[in-house]
């Protein structure tokens, strides 16, 4: 109730046109599916994922840094990723592929590998109705870890008719995601935001778009007796 009445207040600082693009931007969204990007290298690659997903209205992505750190691309990522919720799962000397699937798996989710090589489901015969499900990406060169592999509960590949055995990985992930991401929106699955994310995203939104929204934010919590917490300033914010 607070954040909605908080929104309330800042969507004062916004044009109807702008305050519309928001609040059309938001009916898409969904966290019932996900993706972790596990030790990616190329910024190009990383950032065209990025664009994906806010293109598709996947709103969560989890950044797995074992060996290689995820660098974006701005002039790829198009500002994609002010509008995603990016979680980074990089502790130093930690197996952080095994955090990242213990974290989703205690958000629910079924832990779903991508591979070519791995014996799956093939992408069309996906079952959305078993449940949320993450899917993970490795990397360009050598796919996903023999770690992760071995925790997946579930494979799925992409079928191909040529003669080359992959997918650049920008476009494997965009060829999963817009096809599930269709599936699921022409499906009766609780696929939307739960009323509470929405107004937790709308907030992030709105503080990120409104110029000085940190002192709009201050004045609103004095009137109230409250504190709202600052958005991370680090573009990947660790998961605990």
């Amino acid at each position: 109730m607070y954040l909605s009445e908080q929104n309330q207040f800042l969507k004062n600082f916004l044009t109807p046109e702008r305050l519309e693009v928001l609040e059309r931007g938001l009916l898409p969204r969904t966290r019932y599916l996900t993706i972790a990007l596990e030790d990616i290298y190329q910024s190009q690659n990383a950032s065209a994922v990025l664009r994906t997903c806010d293109c598709l209205g996947i709103q969560d992505v989890h950044v797995i840094e074992n060996e290689n750190p995820y660098n974006i691309n701005p002039d790829v990522v198009r500002g994609a990723n002010k509008w995603l919720t990016l979680r980074k799962h990089g502790s130093r000397g930690h197996d952080n592929t095994s955090e990242a699937i213990a974290h989703l798996r205690g958000q629910g989710y079924r832990i779903v590998a991508t591979s070519p090589h791995a014996r799956g489901v093939a992408l069309q015969d996906f079952d959305l109705a078993k449940g949320k499900a993450a899917f993970f990406f490795g990397t360009e060169m050598h796919g996903l870890s023999r770690n992760m592999l071995d925790q997946a509960d579930e494979f799925v590949h992409i079928e191909m008719l040529g003669f080359t055995e992959s997918f650049n990985l920008s476009v494997s992930a965009a060829i999963v995601l817009h096809h599930l991401s269709l599936k699921l929106r022409q499906s009766d699955l609780p696929w939307r935001l739960a009323e509470d994310e929405a107004h937790e995203l709308m907030n992030v939104w709105l503080r990120r778009t409104i110029k000085r929204s940190n002192l709009l934010v201050e004045e609103f919590d004095r009137r109230h007796g409250v504190r709202t917490p600052s958005l991370a300033e680090e573009p990947w914010p660790e998961v605990p």
